[in-house]
């Protein structure tokens, strides 16, 4: 018999949380380059940098999520393999 990792879930809380920061991080970013005492294509290429910066990380985060999950199937794979093999193996049979 073999025993399935719990699969943690994020609640709706955590969720809200994160969208909420992000949104907060994100806006306070665009405020603090809008009021910048500086030219215009100097925030203008602040704000670049900074959408740059976020979908990097959202690509990363994916990249990262997508080799966990690929890790966890080769393992159940695995795992199921080697439960077969020892469903099949019957140690007091005479060869």
């Amino acid at each position: 018999m073999s025993e399935r990792p719990v699969q943690q879930q994020s609640t709706a809380a955590f969720y809200g949380q994160a969208v909420a920061s992000f949104g907060i991080a994100m806006g306070a970013t665009a405020i603090g380059i809008f009021r910048l005492n500086a030219d215009a294509w100097v925030r203008g290429f602040l704000g670049i940098a900074v959408l740059y910066l976020v979908t990097s990380a959202f690509t990363l985060a994916k990249v990262i999520r997508d080799r966990q999950e690929a890790g966890q199937i080769v393992s159940r794979v695995d795992q199921a393999r080697l439960d077969k093999l020892l469903a099949e193996h019957d140690p007091f049979e005479s060869r």
